[in-house]
């Protein structure tokens, strides 16, 4: 890679626009969306009627700043949805399958007990960037979005297991369900914390990507006073591997008290891996060789399960 990549931050007056971000901030080969609130740009108000009328403003304006970039809802790699109902979630979807009739990102949905402007619903998004950012030339030009779904997790109709693309893979949030029988597993937080790892590892493994190529995972809670439970079981996956063990490689993680989470879950686990090998047509000098690069300063507070920043690319 020529390095030096700059970033890119743009905003367009077709969706709303604020003094304090940017719209969409690129750079290399992925394109950071400001969550998006159902905000009308022309009044900047939020729209009136429902959770679906919100719904439908925030994916149009996510749409109208991809647009504006020369992009598209299908280079979208992850959906964050937040609401402050969960049970707002089925009237979403239908705004959902609306937007993605065919290809489905990674997503995660949680509740929360709020949101800006008193809104229903806040929508967050992920895209590619294939053409990469100046002057990463030559460019790699056309990178290809693999996804994919194995039976050996939960298969979710509206959304794909894991989306990689270029360095990275985004595995959609994954709830403690037995693939088996599509029920959530008997226990409390510390079975259910296992359960989302294990449908993480399975994902991993149909993909042939280590466990320990997981570079960040958040971790929703309905309650805060299960994290010691969670971290339980969260030990016995992270450093998975003897490597990672002998220089006590963990990822770099978040932890998130939610309102509500789907299916009445008490724990939900999201992940964001390492990708070596990236996505065609990256050429071989592109791809290959790149490290996790992880590490702590004792000038921010260090925590035993995650490490304080993990470099990737």
């Amino acid at each position: 890679m020529s390095g030096d990549n700059v970033v890119l931050a743009r905003n367009t007056d077709q969706a709303p626009r604020s003094p304090y971000y940017s719209q969409t901030v690129a750079f290399s080969h992925y394109n950071n969306f400001s969550a998006q609130l159902p905000i009308d740009p022309k009044t900047g108000e939020l729209v009136s009627g429902g959770v679906e009328k919100q719904a439908e403003q925030c994916f149009r304006n996510i749409r109208a700043i991809a647009e504006s970039i020369g992009h598209s809802m299908n280079d979208v790699i992850r959906i964050t949805v937040f609401v402050t109902n969960i049970e707002d979630v089925d009237a979403i979807d239908g705004v959902y399958r609306s937007y993605f009739p065919t290809y489905l990102p990674a997503r995660t949905t949680v509740a929360v007990a709020a949101l800006p402007m008193d809104a229903s619903v806040f929508v967050e998004a992920l895209l590619s960037n294939g053409e990469g950012t100046i002057p990463n030339a030559p460019q790699a030009g056309d990178l290809v979005k693999l996804t994919n779904n194995t039976a050996n997790a939960p298969i979710d109709a509206l959304s794909t297991q894991t989306v990689a693309f270029s360095h990275y893979n985004n595995i959609s949030a994954q709830l403690p369900v037995d693939p088996k029988s599509g029920q959530i597993v008997v226990g409390g937080a510390r079975e259910q914390a296992a359960q989302c790892l294990k449908n993480i590892k399975a994902i991993l493994e149909s993909i042939d990507v280590p466990f320990d190529d997981i570079v960040k995972t958040t971790v929703f809670l309905k309650s805060l006073s299960d994290i010691e439970a969670v971290d339980e079981a969260y030990a016995r996956f992270f450093p998975d591997s003897g490597i990672a063990r002998a220089v006590g490689y963990v990822p770099a993680r978040t932890v998130i008290e939610a309102s509500a989470l789907p299916l009445h879950a008490l724990v939900q686990i999201e992940a964001v891996v390492s990708h070596g090998d990236g996505t065609p047509p990256q050429a071989v000098e592109d791809r290959h060789g790149l490290i996790v690069e992880a590490a702590n300063t004792a000038n921010a507070p260090i925590d035993a399960l995650s490490t304080q920043t993990v470099a990737f690319s």
